[in-house]
């Protein structure tokens, strides 16, 4: 029996979108090749049906980074192309980079943890110039005074001549600092996590760094860093089940 095709609203209502979202990713290239009919209607198939809510499972933002995305947008395309085999081991690869993502992130707060409780992040003898402190660091004297300027630490002057003298307990803030930029944190998490930390020694850091304020009215991904990664993860589970149960449907 031949298939029944399908208007573009009944595509739309079974995903749940707008029919303008439909044609978007049809015009996108995350859709399959759409017949018409003499008249010029789209006839869409289960398939697309399928199709779109792999793309809208897949598309979902808020993203962590341009590469994870990037291969996000490949995985659709693939499988649009009829390639569902390649389209499934690219979600594999989507998977590893947003799970290596994550363990960074947990890393970088596996560090803050221990430095929150005492353990020393730097044995610098003596304090440094901003220069040198840049250069131990690998980062600009800018980002130095950046963080300063952002609240996320109070530098001493040398009371001869007035500049900055990054001691030991500095530097080892910095390296906290520096590892959660480099995980992908937003400065106003480091910051609402920092202010916590001398609020309450005892703060939990990791859903300091996670939970933005009722005051913070603008927020990144960046700023809910972990839960962002997490919902990625289970997404790329998500795609990776759906890719699986079509390829199931074309070999049935």
């Amino acid at each position: 029996m031949k298939p029944r095709s399908l208007r573009t609203s009944d595509v739309a209502r079974a995903v749940g979108v707008h029919p303008n979202t439909v044609r978007l990713y049809e015009e996108w290239g995350f859709l399959p090749p759409i017949p018409r009919s003499p008249s010029g209607y789209r006839m869409f198939t289960e398939a697309h049906v399928d199709q779109m809510r792999l793309a809208r499972t897949a598309l979902r933002g808020p993203w962590p980074g341009r590469t994870i995305k990037r291969s996000a947008l490949a995985l659709v395309r693939r499988a649009a192309s009829g390639d569902l085999g390649g389209a499934l081991e690219q979600a594999y690869s989507y998977l590893v980079l947003v799970q290596a993502e994550r363990a960074q992130a947990e890393a970088a707060a596996e560090l803050l943890d221990r430095w929150a409780r005492g353990t020393a992040a730097d044995a610098t003898a003596e304090p440094l110039w901003i220069g040198a402190a840049a250069r131990l660091l690998g980062v600009t004297t800018d980002v130095l005074r950046n963080w300063e300027r952002d609240g996320l630490l109070q530098v001493p002057r040398d009371p001869c001549n007035g500049y900055r003298l990054y001691g030991a307990a500095e530097l080892g803030r910095l390296r906290v600092i520096r590892m959660l930029r480099h995980a992908g944190y937003s400065t106003m998490a480091i910051l609402r996590m920092l202010l916590q930390l001398e609020q309450n020694r005892g703060a939990d850091l990791r859903q300091a760094l996670d939970t933005p304020r009722p005051d913070e009215d603008v927020y990144s991904a960046a700023d809910r860093w972990l839960s962002t990664l997490a919902a990625q993860e289970q997404r790329a589970m998500d795609v990776i089940a759906l890719l699986e149960d079509m390829i199931g449907k074309h070999q049935g």
